[in-house]
């Protein structure tokens, strides 16, 4: 029974999302205040809500490793995303047609949040100032210089609406999915953490793995709506972007636990978690790096996509 109510709330979850994410384009097209000021914070915040929700749930029903597990897995499935994308198109060979001056910054600093997540749970007896990890400010910190140094070199795609909502329905169908989204993104980290205790699987998998793939599943559908439109910086963008994204809201998820620095409170699997998340990201950080070439065959293109499956795979069993 518990996994039939985890499942349907992985689903509703996702749904909502998406249909957050559509509203969210709708009223940032058809309203009058800056289209960058609501894309930037009403559709990323519209993509990372079911992350944000199911952290903060966990928090509250005190169960830090599925707050933390989310979002460090969230990034980790993210980049199996991307890989995943990049097998299947693999005759497009999405990391020869990008930008890759823009997509490196974002890949680097992803790596750096990860690297010192990885020092705070290996170091005994972290420090704190309000309760919150000292880490935690270093990655805020770290983000906001980031964000003033990257390249503004925005592109703007034209997205075609299935439908051609007007901005009255945006707004209601943006509220009514925000409010679907916190209500099913309650009940996944909930079920989640009654699943755990009822088969004896460990908090942090749950986390990592099981919820942060279904709360990351809006993701795929982004990324495969940039290919529809062959707009391939924006198919990594997004990804890399909701990445930094997602530790800003770890940070939220600190504040708002009050039982200390929330990363001194989890298993040490997250270390693993993490540690995959480097290696995906190196592997991705080589792909945006090196020179493009087309007289490779499309699976010799393919290898470094293949490795970050093949990792992911193979430390999910591991931990599992």
């Amino acid at each position: 029974m518990l996994f039939l109510i985890f499942f349907i709330a992985a689903i509703v979850v996702v749904i909502s999302a998406i249909y957050l994410n559509r509203f969210g384009d709708v009223i940032s097209k058809k309203s009058s205040l800056s289209g960058a000021v609501v894309g930037t914070f009403l559709i990323a915040g519209a993509t990372s809500l079911p992350e944000l929700t199911t952290s903060l749930t966990a928090v509250f029903i005190d169960n830090p490793d599925i707050a933390v597990g989310n979002m460090i897995g969230s990034n980790v499935f993210n980049l199996l995303i991307l890989a995943t994308v990049d097998i299947f198109y693999r005759k497009r060979r999405l990391f020869q047609r990008i930008n890759h001056k823009e997509n490196v910054p974002s890949a680097v600093i992803g790596l750096v949040f990860l690297t010192i997540l990885i020092v705070s749970m290996l170091i005994p007896g972290t420090r704190s100032l309000f309760n919150i990890g000292l880490e935690m400010f270093l990655i805020v910190a770290i983000y906001i210089v980031a964000v003033k140094m990257m390249p503004s070199g925005e592109e703007e795609a034209e997205e075609v609406l299935e439908k051609d909502y007007s901005l009255r329905t945006g707004v209601i169908g943006f509220i009514i999915a925000a409010v679907i989204v916190f209500v099913f993104g309650s009940v996944l980290s909930i079920s989640g953490d009654r699943l755990a205790q009822a088969t004896g699987m460990d908090s942090s998998f749950v986390g990592s793995f099981l919820i942060a793939a279904s709360t990351s599943l809006p993701e795929l559908v982004a990324v495969l709506a940039a290919f529809r439109l062959a707009n391939y910086n924006m198919a990594i963008g997004s990804i890399l972007g909701s990445n930094l994204f997602n530790m800003q809201l770890l940070v939220v998820t600190d504040v708002l636990y009050r039982k200390g620095p929330i990363m001194a409170s989890i298993g040490t699997s997250h270390i693993f978690t993490a540690i995959l998340g480097v290696l995906m990201t190196l592997v991705i950080i080589y792909l945006l790096a090196k020179p493009r070439t087309s007289v490779q065959s499309q699976w010799r293109y393919a290898v470094p996509s293949l490795i970050i499956t093949f990792l992911y795979f193979i430390i999910t069993i591991a931990i599992y």
